[in-house]
C-alpha cells in the first residue's frame, strides 16, 4: 500500500507511513478544533478491535470530554499511583539512611556521623527497620525503646531524638504524614519517665593540685613516649582527649603558638583557637622530634598527626582510659577539665566568661553571643600560662 490514509469509517483511517508501518488514526473536531489520535498498530489492533477502540473514544466525544485530553489526564493519574505507591511502601531505614547522607556536610566529623546512624541501626533497624512509614506508629517507637529505655537512659534518649528526626524529615518530604507534639508527648508518657534528665553524670577529676604529681605519675609510666606527650599536652591547654588524638600539624601556626581546632572536630560546631603555653609548646616540639627520631612523617604519617601511633594512625579514644585504669587512678581524660574550670574559679580572678571560652563552651543565649564575637584569645593565652606554671611547679 502506497502512503496515505485510508478511511475505514466514520473518522477512523489506517495510516501507512513511508517506511510501511501501518497504524490506526481516528480524526476529530472539538471546540472547533480538529484534532487526530493514535489508537495502535495494525499489527497489535485488527480492524474489529480498532472499531470497538474508535467506539469507546466516541462516547466520551458525545459526552463533551476531549480523548486526546482524557488520556492524558489517566496517565498522569496512573504515575501519580505509581509514585503514591512507591512512597507508601518506602520504610524507616529507606528513610533514615537517605536523611542521613543528605546531611553528609552538616555532621561535626565522621564519628559523629556513625554513631548517629549505628545507634539506630543497633536498637530500631532489626525490629522495624522494614516497616513502612505510614505504618510505623506510637507502638513500634515505644516498642524499639522500652528495651533500653530505663536500663540505657542517655541512649535511648538519643534514639528517640533520632527517630523524631527521621520522621520530620519523612513528613518534610512527603513520605508520610507528619506526627504533632501530642504524638511524642503520647510516646513519652507510655514510655514512663527515665532518669537523664534528673541524674548527671560527672565525670571523675583528679583534684587541681594534685594534677602535677598525676603527671610525673604519666611521665614515669611504661606508656609509649608519644601517649604520655599527647596526655601531658590534653592536661595543659583543658582540651577534649578526641581534639588532641586528632590534632594534626596544619591546625597549628608555624611558632605553635596557637592550635585552632576546626569546626568539624569541635562538639559545638565552632571554630576553637587555643593559646598555647611555653611547657605546651615544648611538648610539640618533642612530639616533632620523636616523630623525626622515628620516621613517623611523610607517608608514615599521612593525616599529619601532632601524636600518631607507629602506623601513623589515630590513638583509640580509650588509649587514655586503659592508661589510667593501669595506674589505678580513678579520674577520666575529661575530669581534668574539670580540674582546670575549678583551679580558675577557685585560685584566679579570670573571670567566668573566659574559663568558659577555654573549655570551648557556649557563653550567654544567642544575642549575648552575637554581640560578644571575640574569643578573648589574647587574654586567655595568660590564663593558660598560669594553669601550665600552676601544674608545672614540681612536674
Amino acid at each position: 500500500m502506497a502512503p496515505n490514509y485510508y478511511l475505514d469509517g466514520r473518522g477512523l483511517y489506517l495510516q501507512v507511513a513511508a517506511g510501511g508501518s501501518k497504524s490506526w488514526v481516528l480524526r476529530y473536531s472539538v471546540d472547533g478544533r480538529k484534532r487526530e489520535m493514535g489508537l495502535g498498530s495494525l499489527e497489535d489492533f485488527g480492524v474489529a478491535d480498532a472499531r470497538e477502540r474508535a467506539k469507546k473514544v466516541r462516547l466520551l466525544l458525545a459526552d463533551g470530554i476531549d480523548p486526546i485530553e482524557h488520556r492524558r489526564q489517566q496517565r498522569i493519574e496512573r504515575l501519580a499511583e505509581t509514585k503514591a505507591a512507591a512512597v507508601q511502601a518506602r520504610t524507616f531505614e529507606e528513610c533514615a539512611r537517605e536523611f542521613h547522607k543528605s546531611q553528609d556536610n552538616e555532621w561535626r566529623n565522621a564519628k559523629h556521623a556513625a554513631q548517629w546512624i549505628n545507634t539506630l541501626q543497633s536498637y530500631v533497624f532489626p525490629k522495624y527497620g522494614d516497616l513502612p512509614l505510614a505504618e510505623f506508629d506510637k507502638a513500634a517507637v515505644v516498642q524499639a525503646l522500652s528495651p533500653i529505655w530505663k536500663s540505657k537512659a542517655e541512649t535511648a534518649s538519643r534514639v528517640l531524638q533520632r527517630i523524631r528526626k527521621v520522621l520530620n524529615y519523612a513528613a518534610a518530604k512527603d513520605y508520610c504524614p507528619g506526627k504533632d507534639a501530642e504524638f511524642w508527648a503520647q510516646v513519652k508518657l507510655a514510655l514512663g519517665k527515665n532518669d537523664r534528665a534528673r541524674k548527671v553524670e560527672h565525670h571523675p577529676s583528679c583534684p587541681h593540685a594534685e594534677v602535677g604529681v598525676l603527671l610525673r605519675t604519666i611521665d614515669a609510666s611504661t606508656a609509649t613516649p608519644m601517649v604520655k606527650l599527647a596526655f601531658k599536652f590534653t592536661v595543659l591547654t583543658a582540651a577534649r582527649s578526641g581534639e588532641v588524638r586528632g590534632a594534626t600539624w596544619s591546625e597549628l601556626d608555624d611558632a605553635l603558638t596557637t592550635w585552632t581546632v576546626p569546626e568539624e572536630r569541635m562538639k559545638a560546631g565552632r571554630e576553637h583557637r587555643v593559646p598555647l603555653s611555653e611547657r605546651a609548646q615544648q611538648i610539640l616540639r618533642d612530639a616533632k622530634a620523636l616523630q623525626v627520631q622515628h620516621c613517623w612523617t611523610g607517608e608514615h604519617n599521612p593525616l599529619g598527626l601532632v601524636f600518631p601511633t607507629p602506623r601513623g594512625k589515630e590513638h583509640s579514644d580509650m588509649t587514655f582510659t586503659q592508661l589510667l585504669r593501669r595506674l589505678k587512678l580513678p579520674f577520666t581524660m575529661h575530669g581534668f577539665r574539670s580540674s582546670f574550670r575549678t583551679w580558675g574559679q577557685e585560685e584566679t580572678d579570670y573571670p567566668h566568661e573566659m574559663l568558659e571560652m577555654a573549655l570551648a563552651h557556649s557563653v550567654g543565649d544567642q544575642t549575648v553571643r552575637a554581640y560578644a564575637r571575640s574569643d578573648m584569645a589574647a587574654k586567655r593565652r595568660q590564663l593558660m600560662v598560669d594553669w601550665a606554671r600552676y601544674i608545672d611547679d614540681e612536674f
